[in-house]
């Protein structure tokens, strides 16, 4: 699935648009999970919102903490609170999706986004999507 927004509003305000259409398939028959097991994200993501929609669905979050946002928590002393809970192990994984991601970005229309119109940017997203599976999926080289 490609959910594509306006590209200067950031990652962070499309993250519970895209919580809403996450869709986890089942290993055997039943309905797709809604609710992941965890979710991996870079220090972007580290907004009280985000983590606290997480929190409320029962969702860990390996995220981890800024240097800023640290700082403004050791600055108010004890009533900053404790720092999130982060596990640095599970966090090493993230690295396919970001390999997944400079991957497209190879494509410089996808990388500079020239196109004006949000469903021609995803058309793009989509074929090149397409591409990568069917070279991964072929047999010849």
């Amino acid at each position: 699935m490609t959910l594509v927004g306006p590209g200067q509003a950031g990652d962070a305000p499309m993250f519970p648009h895209l919580m809403r259409h996450l869709r986890i398939r089942r290993a055997g028959r039943g309905r797709a999970r809604t609710r992941p097991d965890r979710v991996r994200g870079d220090k972007a993501y580290s907004s009280r919102a985000i983590r606290g929609h997480l929190r409320d669905r029962g969702i860990v979050a390996v995220i981890p903490e800024p240097a800023d946002q640290a700082g403004h928590r050791k600055r108010r002393g004890s009533c900053g609170g404790r720092p999130p809970g982060f596990d640095a192990v599970d966090y090493r994984g993230r690295n396919v999706v970001e390999r997944r991601f400079n991957l497209l970005k190879q494509w410089r229309g996808l990388a500079t986004r020239y196109d004006k119109l949000a469903i021609v940017y995803r058309s793009a997203v989509v074929l090149h999507a397409v591409i990568t599976w069917t070279k991964a999926l072929s047999d010849t080289p």
